[in-house]
């Protein structure tokens, strides 16, 4: 017997907002925080600006044990997984604690750390004066660990990494194993730090931000003819996932429904996503197939769209292919053009916009988009601008990795 899972908490920690009240009424609004960086001199880089969390100090959130030991992705990670168990008000203390999992994801780890460390012995006078939090801090799979430590939580525990689908596969985890009764709660979600001099530098090296200095605020522009790269983001989303009938008993509040989920691999370039969109169509259909839904019922599609030039028209190309180039109520928005691009994050922050559309019945916008690039299937949807209200019962939130990997989760209203 397969059990139903539900969404019962949420947290987010971002650039446009450090809470779900916050960072939900800037996505309606179309409200970005790109601007130009501040955590380090980044004058002599193709690209200057990203979506930083600014006005941070972990002291506010965090007590200094817990800040000296994690990394700023970890630390993150932590804030967003506070509010998301406070939202879901559930009692440990009434559950066995085996019961309780951490799913959580990361594209990147402890970058910050390994970088400050690695530059300062490289600074030094040869002696290898590391810190002994250098490798904990650093590991992909300390988010995971903390969040279970600091919460008494000893059911299943690890990381998955798949680069920016990364988030899309921890939630396809936690879903399966609490369908599987393996858990009857999982704390999952992602979280990414990337914005640092060596690994924003690599990025810039690819090519694959956009470089309007003098213009960051309209540089993320999805499907624009103009288009010319992603902005980078950082920060955490949270999301309590619980079995259906566990969360009616104690009268949790429930956000939706998790009905499907599914990963392909293009097999195609380490970093560009198929042309075609080949793997990305049939993850969809995978997806959508498991949760016994057509095309025809799905009623909105946060898609991954970057603002990179291949990666929005392949993903676009998939979309029509899904729908057999016909016309559907399928409504689309592409939110990287209002939080910029989380990374590993980037998936458990759209499907919190998944869950909040169908909550509030209301489609967020893609913004900063002039003119829409013309190879882009005419018969999708694209929300352009402002949001929309309409009915949204069912959602679908895209997520696709360098590597080639593909992941795909669906949503449905109770």
């Amino acid at each position: 017997m397969l059990h139903r899972v539900v969404v019962t908490g949420i947290g987010a920690f971002t650039p446009i907002g450090k809470d779900i009240p916050t960072f939900w009424q800037n996505t309606v609004e179309g409200r970005s925080a790109f601007a130009p960086i501040t955590r380090f001199d980044a004058s002599l880089y193709r690209t200057q600006f990203a979506a930083e969390i600014t006005g941070y100090d972990p002291a506010q959130f965090l007590n200094r044990t817990d800040s000296k030991r994690a990394d700023r992705y970890t630390q993150f990670a932590l804030i967003a997984a506070d509010q998301a168990i406070a939202d879901s008000g559930f009692d440990l203390s009434a559950m066995d604690p085996f019961d309780v999992g951490v799913i959580w994801a990361s594209g990147q780890g402890g970058t910050e750390t390994l970088e400050e460390q690695t530059t300062e012995f490289a600074r030094g006078d040869g002696h290898p004066r590391f810190s002994p939090f250098l490798v904990p801090k650093v590991l992909v799979n300390l988010a995971s660990g903390l969040i279970s430590i600091r919460h008494g939580f000893m059911g299943i525990n690890y990381t998955p990494v798949s680069a920016c689908a990364s988030s899309n596969s921890a939630l396809m985890d936690a879903f399966n194993y609490i369908r599987l009764g393996k858990a009857k709660i999982i704390v999952s979600g992602g979280s990414d730090a990337a914005i640092t001099p060596s690994s924003f530098g690599g990025y810039c090296s690819m090519k694959a931000m956009s470089t309007r200095n003098a213009n960051p605020q309209a540089a993320s522009r999805p499907f624009d003819v103009e288009r010319d790269g992603f902005v980078m983001g950082e920060g955490a989303g949270a999301l309590v996932l619980e079995e259906y009938e566990h969360a009616r008993a104690r009268g949790a509040t429930i956000y939706g429904e998790v009905v499907g989920a599914a990963m392909t691999a293009d097999a195609y370039h380490i970093t560009a996503t198929h042309p075609e969109g080949i793997g990305a169509t049939r993850a969809m259909q995978l997806a959508l197939k498991e949760a016994q839904l057509t095309i025809e019922e799905l009623d909105y599609l946060n898609a991954h769209a970057t603002s990179t030039p291949v990666g929005d028209l392949s993903e676009m190309n998939a979309v029509a292919r899904l729908t057999g180039h016909r016309k559907t109520k399928l409504r689309i928005s592409a939110t990287k053009s209002i939080t910029g691009h989380l990374m590993g994050a980037a998936g458990a922050i759209e499907a919190l916009i998944s869950l909040l559309a169908m909550r509030d019945n209301v489609v967020p916008p893609t913004i900063n988009t002039e003119v829409r690039d013309p190879a882009i299937p005419e018969n999708l949807n694209i929300v352009f601008r402002e949001a929309q209200s309409t009915p949204v019962h069912t959602a679908m939130s895209n997520t696709f990795g360098f590597g080639g990997h593909n992941g795909i989760v669906v949503f449905k209203k109770i």
